[in-house]
């Protein structure tokens, strides 16, 4: 398997985006948590105080941390073993009676 890491240098790093999940507690607050990283969460007494707090612990988290882009070359597919004796025997006189007799 081949695979190269991309990495960028702290001042160019690429905008991330991610898809997060808005939970209204039964206490009333609100919880946001981050798709994927169920510990990265924040909680609040509203969903936009929620996000700001969430926002907050992702990019405290990131300062000690680093995002690395790997990209991995798909192996090459083997051909279906089983694809070599596909229609193997469609000219055989015999064959529908061999179907009649599976059945």
């Amino acid at each position: 398997m081949n695979l190269t890491v991309k990495t960028y240098p702290n001042n160019t790093a690429p905008k991330l985006t991610y898809d997060v999940l808005i939970e209204n507690q039964q206490d009333g607050g609100v919880s946001a948590t981050v798709l994927g990283l169920p510990d990265c969460q924040g909680l609040g007494n509203t969903e936009t105080e929620a996000i700001e707090k969430l926002s907050q612990s992702l990019q405290h988290r990131l300062e000690s941390a680093k995002i690395v882009t790997l990209a991995i070359k798909v192996p090459q597919v083997v051909e279906n073993p089983w694809l070599k004796i596909a229609g193997k025997y469609k000219d055989d006189s015999q064959f529908d009676e061999i179907l009649e007799y599976i059945e």
